[in-house]
């Protein structure tokens, strides 16, 4: 449902409609009244989730109707919330790449977040920029929050490099990408058709499949990398209620401080 409702619409129209879908909210969640699901973004209990992606592979109940949250969302923002420092007050700046726009609105409410957002060609995004060429200096951030986005990345490692570079020492960088977790991660540059792509790596944009080994690269980058995995931050009696799986992995990477 929600694939077919973007595919509809035109790229310069998609904020606008965001916005309504905003202010319609208290109407949603009346239409979507029940409490067999839980979102934690945007804190509504709701009888369902809505379907996602195409319909040769759609995901049945997956998306919070009220913020539009997938599973990924809803397990990094708990894993924000409960293992990290984003919110203790202190004055921190937060690049934070691909803006999903229940997650901008959130981090620009933190007490002592300055935010930052950045994009190649989102419409949500603050500034226009390729995450294998940030337009600032080394030591800029304390926090980056890049979802899902190094597997349409061409040269992951320098995206990589990239973000390691910006980070201030201290800092950290909260990183998701699709994983299969039965094989190694798999690229070849000569796939370019998209049905090829959408077979072997999941998306026909997507130019790679990674494997957990993505913690190797990151540590190449200079990154410290925790691998923090669902069953590890949600209880079991919320995988369904929250639609989360326990199995999904998430890469927080800190850039450590030097010894004084």
């Amino acid at each position: 449902m929600i694939t077919r409702i973007k595919n509809l619409l035109p790229t310069d129209i998609e904020p606008v409609a965001v916005k309504w879908w905003y202010y319609m909210r208290p109407v949603v969640k009346l239409i979507f009244f029940g409490r067999n699901r839980f979102c934690p973004v945007c804190e509504s209990s709701t009888r369902l989730f809505l379907s996602h992606g195409p319909r040769t592979k759609q995901i049945k109940d997956i998306v919070c109707p009220v913020c539009f949250s997938h599973e990924r969302h809803r397990l990094s923002w708990s894993f924000l919330n409960s293992h990290t420092n984003l919110n203790d007050g202190s004055h921190k700046k937060l690049l934070h790449f691909a803006p999903e726009t229940e997650f901008a609105r959130k981090f620009i409410r933190i007490p002592g977040i300055e935010y930052f957002s950045a994009d190649l060609s989102s419409p949500h995004a603050k500034e226009k920029m390729d995450i294998t060429d940030i337009k600032w200096p080394d030591d800029s951030f304390d926090i980056i929050y890049c979802c899902h986005i190094l597997e349409h990345v061409t040269d992951d490692r320098r995206a990589m490099s990239e973000m390691y570079r910006v980070l201030k020492p201290g800092g950290w960088a909260l990183i998701q990408v699709p994983i299969s977790r039965d094989q190694n991660t798999f690229e070849d540059p000569s796939i370019t058709d998209p049905a090829e792509r959408e077979r072997l790596f999941w998306w026909y944009e997507h130019v790679r499949l990674y494997g957990l080994d993505i913690e190797n690269r990151l540590s190449e980058a200079g990154f410290h990398v925790d691998v923090v995995f669902g069953n590890q931050i949600i209880k079991p009696e919320d995988y369904e209620r929250m639609r989360i799986n326990p199995d999904e992995p998430l890469f927080y990477c800190k850039k450590t401080a030097p010894l004084q």
